[in-house]
């Protein structure tokens, strides 16, 4: 099923396969992406929370940022280009090891966030870095690195000629060891290169999901083989969009354009520990003044989980408390299958964001009750290596 408008918008190498598997296509960050297949969102949420689900994430912006002229030291290369993107984020990057991931944000002079990413030091190359940034945001944030690498090191966009797949769910590590065999003695937040079919897959044990599971980046002439053979084993089911909002949702997981923007900080949106220590100490980050002040407790919003009774509250319903006086804004919101019941992120002023505080949202001009929870909604079930 083609999406409006599709002759407008991008396609990823895997568009076929979605197509010919039902799924219903839509305009997504400039690409027409799959929102479910035939089985519907709920169907697809169950079976990632159960199984495994599978998800072309294609569209976001994978790159490696190289030293321009390594020294072939792996620890001083491997702090030169740390110096390259920390004037950038509140992330500690020199401090990462070989392999490990950092979630971290890109933040403008004021403290403003203006994306999350992920940024990983390689395993395999000193003075390396493999980052992944937002879609809708991945011309301004590679722009932005671009222009801080300078002459030090040169950006590689691997969204052109790579898609990126996420496989989702308890069973995930179970799959991987069929396929990527090497790929499952990786931990939560690490990453790795393996040999798959003629190519080098890189391999990160991460996901948006709440989920255990893996992000795989691999040559687009190899997308389609490696989808399938995922998609071959009974465990895997493939999921559209839907499925993808409603997982991070219920995993209390905050999403850029919506939860996080420009006017959002790290302590407003209870991103905190993205603030390293090192950098905390130094001050040496972006709008850090705000942010170090916030911390202190200086804060006028924060976001907040509330459990909803009745129908969803969406993105710009009001937060009303007790009495009826709006105090703040839901920024996601939907009905949670895992629960059975309606869960929201949003705003409000610190003085009704503890746990258990009664307050109201507004939906359709009706006020109904919610209560402020502790996020995740559902736990999260990553897979931490014992040190």
């Amino acid at each position: 099923m083609a999406a409006a408008g599709s002759e407008d918008l991008k396609q990823t190498p895997l568009h076929e396969r979605h197509v010919a598997a039902g799924g219903r296509m839509v305009p997504f960050a400039g690409y027409a992406l799959p929102v479910q297949y035939p089985t519907g969102i709920v169907a697809e949420h169950k079976w990632t929370r159960e199984q495994a689900g599978l998800f072309d994430v294609s569209h976001m912006g994978p790159g490696f940022l190289m030293l321009a002229e390594p020294s072939g030291d792996a620890e001083a290369d491997h702090a030169a280009i740390a110096a390259v993107v920390e004037p950038l984020v509140c992330g500690d990057i020199a401090g990462l090891g070989p392999g490990q991931i950092r979630y971290t944000l890109l933040l403008d002079e004021t403290g403003g966030i203006l994306d999350d990413l992920m940024v990983a030091r390689s395993p395999v190359f000193a003075g390396g870095l493999y980052i992944v940034v937002n879609a809708a945001t991945k011309e301004a944030d590679f722009a932005r690195i671009a222009a801080a690498a300078g002459e030090r090191a040169r950006l590689e966009r691997a969204d052109g000629h790579s898609a990126l797949l996420a496989l989702q769910g308890p069973e995930a590590v179970n799959v991987m060891a069929a396929l990527v065999p090497g790929a499952v003695e990786l931990g939560f937040m690490t990453y790795g290169v393996f040999s798959w079919g003629e190519d080098k897959v890189f391999v990160s044990r991460s996901g948006y999901t709440g989920e255990d599971g893996f992000e795989i980046l691999v040559d687009a002439h190899e997308a389609v083989a490696l989808w399938d053979a995922l998609n071959a084993d009974p465990r895997v089911r493939p999921a559209g969009l839907g499925a993808r909002d409603s997982l991070r949702l219920e995993a209390g997981l905050p999403l850029y354009g919506h939860d996080l923007d420009a006017t959002v900080s790290p302590i407003e949106a209870g991103l905190g520990f993205a603030v390293s220590r090192r950098r905390r100490e130094a001050a040496d980050f972006p709008g850090a003044r705000r942010i170090l002040a916030e911390r202190d407790g200086q804060l006028a919003r924060k976001r907040v989980g509330l459990v909803v009774e009745g129908a969803p509250a969406r993105e710009g319903a009001e937060i009303l408390d007790a009495g009826g006086k709006a105090i703040g804004v839901v920024t996601s919101g939907g009905f949670a299958p895992s629960l059975g019941k309606a869960i929201a992120l949003g705003f409000v002023p610190p003085a009704f964001a503890a746990r258990g505080t009664r307050l109201q949202v507004s939906v359709r001009g009706r006020a109904q009750p919610a209560e402020v929870v502790q996020t995740p909604f559902v736990p999260h079930r990553y897979f931490r290596k014992s040190a």
